[in-house]
């Protein structure tokens, strides 16, 4: 059946991301990989979810993605409103899982997390989610014909309007029944 928002953020977790290591770990074989060799101050890629350890464990910084700052989370903001009938293609596939992950385990480390007001990414990035499902529900209910172009949307929020999408389809079955 289809991903559960619960396993569309596990997937998510599988994302590299890079860090700033603050000792020094050699490398770990893995069944899925080995993960590199971690020396301080030296960046390293490693999967969000080894990242989201060590930042527990306080053995690293995470560097926030580059689109993850209010500077352009506001400028997509903007762009969406602009844009009513499409999506931007600013945002990774896993934006909104990304996004909410490191803002629970590092916001000491994104800049923009806990400025407050209506520069703060939290704030920024929850506007963004509702006009993009506002705009994706709106297209749902606008739909004819045999398929809805929804370019941009990431996986999390296909997930989400699934049920909704599901919804609408069932109603439009039982207009064309009659």
């Amino acid at each position: 059946g289809p991903l559960r928002p619960t396993e569309v953020s596990f997937l998510a977790e599988s994302t590299p991301i890079t860090i700033i290591p603050r000792q020094r770990l050699d490398t770990l074989p893995l069944i899925s990989l080995t993960t590199p060799r971690l020396t301080p101050p030296q960046r390293a890629t490693v999967p969000l979810w080894l990242a989201l350890i060590l930042k527990k464990q306080k053995r690293c910084n995470i560097v926030p993605p580059s689109w993850l700052s209010s500077h352009t989370i506001s400028g997509i903001l903007q762009w969406e409103h602009d844009n009513p009938s499409s999506f931007s293609g600013a945002l990774p596939w896993h934006w909104l899982e990304l996004s909410e992950l490191l803002l629970e385990a590092a916001s000491d480390d994104i800049p923009d997390a806990n400025v407050g007001g209506e520069m703060d990414l939290r704030v920024l990035l929850r506007a963004l989610r509702e006009v993009r499902q506002s705009k994706a529900r709106d297209g749902l209910k606008q739909l004819e014909g045999t398929y809805l172009l929804m370019n941009g949307l990431g996986m999390m929020e296909i997930t989400e309007l699934r049920g909704f999408a599901g919804m609408v389809v069932d109603g439009l079955r039982k207009l064309g029944a009659t």
